[in-house]
């Protein structure tokens, strides 16, 4: 090998201009372990570059849960549409699991899958919403049986219904009294 290739392979190895190099090889007789040691000695090789791997596991801190992330988010800022489809997925919820019920006191009328009671309900509500009103003041009282979530629902078909009798309880304790609402 000529001195010039030495002289490039050394400085490619180590932090030094050509002079140096050169001056490096000379002093060691132009061997270039011995110039390597030497520039070492002296500070001046390139730090090598290290790199490591391993195959083993380590859970890496840095990394979250995507399910986690999602709930986060959905807690932290619920928005109109993820509101409204909540509220339509309860809504059909609701409606799949509980049956509609019609009774006077203590006795069934009938009974009727909730999904049939509101297809009626959409399409027939002129005469079915007046005829359930008008049965409320015959001590007819509705409810929703299945799901506890029909509790809610049950709650304020039941003061719709005690509404009813009070009013009916009025209306016939004035009549009862000789004070009707035509006699005043």
């Amino acid at each position: 090998m000529e001195m010039i290739e030495k002289v490039e392979r050394l400085r490619e190895r180590a932090n030094v201009t050509y002079e140096e190099a050169r001056a490096a090889l000379e002093m060691t007789g132009g061997d270039m372990l011995d110039a390597i040691v030497l520039l070492e000695k002296q500070g001046k090789l390139k730090e090598p570059a290290h790199s490591t791997f391993s195959t083993e596991y380590e859970e890496q801190k840095a990394y979250i849960k995507v399910r986690d992330k999602v709930e986060e988010q959905e807690k932290s800022a619920p928005n109109f549409g993820r509101t409204i489809g909540k509220l339509f997925r309860g809504i059909i919820n609701f409606i799949k699991e509980t049956t509609f019920i019609v009774k006077k006191g203590e006795e069934i009328y009938f009974k009727m899958p909730t999904l049939v009671f509101v297809l009626l309900l959409l399409f027939f509500w002129e005469i079915l919403a007046p005829v359930m009103v008008i049965a409320l003041f015959f001590d007819i009282r509705y409810s929703f049986g299945g799901e506890k979530e029909a509790e809610k629902a049950n709650f304020i078909l039941n003061r719709a219904g005690d509404f009813a009798n009070d009013v009916r309880s009025e209306f016939t304790r004035q009549d009862d009294q000789g004070n009707g609402p035509e006699q005043e």
